[in-house]
């Protein structure tokens, strides 16, 4: 059985992943760019994101080992530590590009019978 602490970590993960990509869906890269709002919001995701992800099981993170769970765990660490040298575009192409995959996962370990 899930511990109560890695299940709602799993709901913490899915409801950021798609709170981030709503953040940005409807911005093109030069909008992003230029609105700090736009940008810390899914910074922000990013970062809860982070933290839940090390509240999840070793045994979880090890059914999904196409995932890189060492950087998903640190770049909270980054966005806090480094916030003053945070790379919009890099921000963008996590929550474009790298989301998805994890939010499968995460879908995929929230099936009833996972």
């Amino acid at each position: 059985m899930r511990s109560s602490k890695g299940h709602s970590a799993l709901f913490d993960i899915r409801d950021n992943t798609a709170l981030a990509r709503d953040f940005v869906r409807t911005l093109t890269l030069i909008e992003f760019k230029t609105d700090r709002r736009a940008l810390y919001a899914p910074t922000r995701a990013l970062e809860i994101i982070s933290e839940a992800a090390r509240r999840l099981a070793p045994s979880m993170r090890e059914r999904h080992p196409e995932l890189p769970w060492r950087a998903i765990m640190g770049v909270g660490n980054v966005l806090r530590h480094n916030y003053d040298d945070v790379a919009e575009e890099q921000v963008w192409r996590t929550v474009l590009e790298d989301l998805p995959a994890l939010d499968r996962a995460i879908a995929a370990e929230l099936e009833p019978n996972a």
